[in-house]
C-alpha cells in the first residue's frame, strides 16, 4: 500500500517538474515578443502619459515643466475637446451599430450555399481592402455639389430635389457623409469576423432544432446569436477601436474644419500645427481613457449575459 502511494506521489511530483519546465521554455519563446510589445506599445504610452503632465511645446526656448493635472482640468474646460468628444462618441456609435447589423445580414447571406459564394466573397472585400484616405477621396469627389454623382442623380436625373447639396459642406449632412463613407468600407471587415464564427457552429444543432419544429427566427435568436456572441465582441471591439480613433475619413473630408473635428484630428492639430506637446498627450491619453470605458462596458455586458 505505502509502496503504491510512494509510486503515485513520485508520478505527480514528476509531472509537476514536467508541467514547470514547459513553463519555462514556453516564457522563454514567448520573452522577445513580449520585449518588442512593450517597446513599441508601452512605452510610448507611459511617454505620452509623462508628457501630459508637463508644459512641453516644440520649438519653446524654455524648459518643460511638471504641471501635474493641470493640462487635464483644461480639457474639462475646452469647448473644442468637448465638441470632439460627441462627435467621436456619436460617429462611433452610428458606424458600429450600423456595421454589426449590416455585416451581421451580409454574414448570413454568405453562410448560405448558392451558386457563386466564393466570388461574392471575394467582392465583398474590395472595399475593405482599398486605403481609407483612398476611398475617402473618392466619396468626397461623388459628394460633390458640382460635378459629384449624387447631385446628378438626385437633381438631374431623378429630380427629387430643386438644387444641389453640398454633403460635405452643409454641416446637417456633413457626420451622415463620413458616417456612409466608414459604413461602406468597414463593414466588409465586420461580415469576414461573422462570418467566421458562423461557420464555427455545429449544422447538427440546426438540424435538431428543425427536427423539434423550431422556426428559421427561433434558430436565430436561440442558437445563432448565443453561439455568435464570441465573434460578435470581437468585431464590437475592434470597430469601436477605429471608430473612437478615426481620423483619416474626417481630415481628408473636412480637413481641420472646427465643427467636424474628432479627438484624432483635434490631438494632431494640437501636436503638429500648434506643437504643444503637453496638452496633445493630455488629449491623446483621454482618447485611451475613452476607449478603455467602451471596451470595459462592453466585457462586463458580455460577461453579464454569459454569467
Amino acid at each position: 500500500m505505502s509502496t503504491t502511494m510512494g509510486g503515485a506521489k513520485e508520478t505527480k511530483n514528476l509531472a509537476g517538474s514536467r508541467a514547470k519546465r514547459r513553463a519555462r521554455v514556453a516564457w522563454a519563446f514567448l520573452s522577445p515578443a513580449l520585449v518588442v510589445t512593450a517597446f513599441v506599445a508601452l512605452y510610448p504610452l507611459v511617454q505620452t502619459l509623462y508628457l501630459s503632465l508637463t508644459n512641453t511645446r516644440l520649438g519653446s526656448e524654455e524648459p518643460a515643466r511638471f504641471v501635474g493635472l493641470s493640462n487635464y482640468v483644461e480639457l474639462v474646460h475646452d469647448g473644442f475637446f468637448l465638441d470632439a468628444l460627441l462627435l467621436t462618441v456619436l460617429f462611433a456609435v452610428l458606424t458600429v451599430i450600423l456595421e454589426l447589423a449590416l455585416g451581421l445580414g451580409i454574414a448570413l447571406l454568405l453562410d448560405a450555399r448558392f451558386k457563386g459564394r466564393s466570388a461574392m466573397r471575394a467582392a465583398m472585400l474590395v472595399p475593405w481592402a482599398i486605403p481609407t484616405a483612398v476611398s475617402t477621396q473618392m466619396w468626397k469627389w461623388m459628394y460633390n455639389d458640382v460635378y459629384g454623382v449624387f447631385n446628378d442623380i438626385l437633381v438631374d436625373r431623378l429630380g427629387l430635389v430643386s438644387e444641389p447639396i453640398a454633403f460635405t459642406a452643409d454641416p446637417r449632412t456633413s457626420l451622415a457623409a463620413a458616417v456612409l463613407v466608414d459604413v461602406w468600407k468597414t463593414t466588409p471587415f465586420v461580415a469576414l469576423l461573422l462570418l467566421a464564427g458562423l461557420q464555427l457552429i455545429p449544422r447538427e444543432l440546426y438540424e435538431a432544432a428543425r427536427v423539434d419544429g423550431a422556426t428559421r427566427l427561433q434558430a436565430f435568436t436561440r442558437i445563432t446569436l448565443p453561439l455568435l456572441r464570441p465573434a460578435l465582441l470581437v468585431a464590437l471591439v475592434f470597430r469601436t477601436l477605429d471608430a473612437l480613433r478615426v481620423f483619416d475619413v474626417f481630415y481628408v473630408m473636412f480637413g481641420s474644419r472646427p465643427d467636424m473635428q474628432t479627438l484624432a484630428t483635434y490631438a494632431h492639430e494640437i501636436l503638429v500645427s500648434i506643437s504643444d506637446v503637453g496638452y496633445g498627450s493630455a488629449v491623446s491619453t483621454a482618447i485611451f481613457l475613452v476607449i478603455a470605458v467602451f471596451i470595459g462596458i462592453y466585457i462586463a455586458l458580455f460577461r453579464g449575459r454569459e454569467a
